[in-house]
């Protein structure tokens, strides 16, 4: 039989939240030292609840929580910082990492370096108008830090530094192979390869080529798992460049 644990005001940002029963919710958190853990907080949708404007995404918190099981009790919550202010592509790419460590992480294993990440991505959402480039980073180093290391550097076989020239195929578990042809989903010169992996993401062409790799790679990790708000930015951008076509048309006019 397990013994009930009492964590006290440890360091946690609230990653997803569903309701429960009448008044209560399951709450998703990343905190620092206890990694990834799901607790009930009980009567926290009720009009009256102190913790109603507490429990909210992107807002650094103290949380306070006893656990028998994998689901435990949350005890107590308090703000530990001002929320992270963010609007429009930066707020859907917060919610994107969020889902990302929701399907990443396992419960209760401790990964302080991803909450620092974590941490570190949100703020820089919040202060960046680049927030392709800031996901772009995050993400190569998140990958790293899960044990999926994107080798952009060295050939598979051989281990032959990359030739900034030659054309590459990025294959799933083995990396660049060299190829002939210069077309494909996920073929790269030596070059912009090169460059994704030292992030020079100022550069619109290597900031496309990670896109396009990263977005294959998560998705191979996932099993094919589409997540919900990259589907959303992903039409957002889509509209905005179907709008821009037209207005260009109506211009041309």
């Amino acid at each position: 039989m397990r013994s009930q644990r009492r964590v006290h005001q440890q360091p946690g940002y609230i990653l997803h939240h569903r309701p429960f029963r009448d008044t209560s919710q399951i709450l998703d958190i990343v905190t620092r030292d206890h990694g990834k853990i799901a607790v009930v907080a009980r009567g926290s949708r009720s009009s009256k609840s102190r913790l109603a404007g507490v429990l909210r995404p992107f807002l650094p918190l103290k949380v306070s929580w006893v656990a028998k099981s994998d689901l435990g009790t949350l005890t107590g919550a308090e703000a530990a910082g001002p929320p992270a202010g963010m609007m429009g592509d930066a707020l859907l790419s917060a919610y994107y990492v969020n889902e990302l460590l929701l399907h990443f992480l396992h419960r209760s294993d401790p990964q302080p370096e991803i909450f620092a990440l974590y941490e570190e991505v949100i703020n820089a959402l919040a202060g960046t108008l680049d927030v392709a480039a800031s996901l772009r980073s995050f993400e190569l180093e998140f990958l790293s830090l899960l044990g999926y290391a994107v080798n952009l550097q060295h050939e598979f076989d051989g281990h032959e530094p990359l030739q900034p020239d030659r054309y590459y195929q990025y294959r799933m578990e083995q990396g660049p192979v060299a190829v002939e042809r210069r077309e494909g989903a996920l073929v790269f010169t030596g070059s912009v390869l090169t460059g994704v992996a030292e992030q020079r993401f100022s550069d619109p062409e290597i900031l496309r080529a990670a896109n396009r790799l990263l977005r294959e790679i998560i998705g191979f990790h996932l099993g094919g798992k589409e997540l919900k708000s990259r589907k959303v930015l992903m039409e957002l951008h889509r509209g905005r460049i179907a709008s821009t076509k037209t207005r260009n048309q109506k211009s041309e006019q």
